[in-house]
């Protein structure tokens, strides 16, 4: 099994936690929910373009081609690997815990508690404060061996021409399909406003989690999950040209969810004693009693 905190020619940042780092650098958002310190100082950045954000989107470029993500659906979306208990899965999660996140000494379980709690303190839907929860079990990815850039950065279609609004778009030169005269162009294999559930996204944690709850969430829920990375869309609106009216509604809930992702953290921990009952009574409303992975 890999460790994701280790560097190599797959693995270039130090930690997952480094591409939101670099995400935070690229959008501060001034009306973070995050009242506590200011939005500056929640990461200390010498650069927005660290080397090693840049080698990681320089992977992700090259190798995030419409066969990889074939693949990679094929490979995962039959949920075949192993069969745990909500709980196991948050434990299972746990091993990616980051030591080198300057924002907060919590495991990544602590983390979506933190983004849970601050939706539920808001007085949103209790779905939401589920998506808040599990919005980063994706990341599981990486303990089934998959590299860095096949889990987190930013995600974008794949099976048309890459947006040069895309950080680092310079690294598309490098990926095949942009000579492949079936995808190089504005829509590529798709049509018009055809919508997003006829667009293969990138391979990452988004999509894995999107698929692993499709069955158990409300929609607004879904696109939350789905596209919480698609930051070339939600921030730059660069595919909108691929998005049905029906997309655009929706992406105001994507807009509504990326705060509480992105600001939420808190070097205080939740107090799990008293909210265990609540989020054992949540996760029981929803979910199944075991999830395939």
């Amino acid at each position: 099994m890999k460790e994701v905190t280790k560097l190599s020619q797959e693995n270039p940042l130090s930690s997952l936690d480094e591409w939101e780092d670099d995400l935070l650098a690229r959008y501060p958002d001034p009306n973070a929910i995050a009242q506590e310190k200011d939005v500056s100082d929640f990461r200390d950045y010498e650069s927005t373009e660290k080397a090693s954000v840049k080698e990681f989107y320089r992977l992700q470029h090259i190798n995030q081609t419409f066969d990889f993500v074939a693949q990679k659906r094929a490979e995962y979306l039959r949920f075949d690997k192993m069969e745990m208990s909500v709980w196991e899965a948050f434990d299972f999660l746990n091993k990616l815990v980051d030591d080198s996140d300057p924002d907060t000494d919590l495991d990544q379980f602590q983390h979506l508690l933190q983004t849970s709690e601050a939706i539920r303190e808001q007085g949103h839907p209790d779905w939401m404060v589920l998506v808040g929860l599990f919005h980063d079990m994706g990341k599981v990815l990486c303990l089934f061996g998959e590299p860095q850039w096949a889990v987190v950065g930013d995600s974008y279609p794949v099976g048309c021409a890459f947006s040069d609004k895309i950080v680092f778009s310079d690294f598309f030169a490098e990926n095949p399909d942009v000579k492949n005269p079936l995808y190089n162009t504005k829509y590529g294999i798709y049509e018009p406003n055809c919508g997003l559930d006829k667009v293969t996204m990138t391979w990452g944690h988004d999509e894995y989690v999107y698929h692993l709850l499709k069955d158990y969430l409300p929609e607004q829920g879904l696109y939350m999950l789905r596209y919480h990375s698609f930051y070339p869309q939600h921030r730059e609106n660069a595919y909108a040209h691929l998005m049905s009216n029906h997309d655009k509604e929706l992406f105001k809930s994507v807009s509504q969810f990326n705060p509480f992702d992105l600001y939420s953290k808190s070097p205080v921990p939740p107090d799990w004693g008293k909210l265990r009952p609540y989020y054992e009574d949540l996760i029981a409303k929803y979910l199944p009693a075991k999830l395939r992975f």
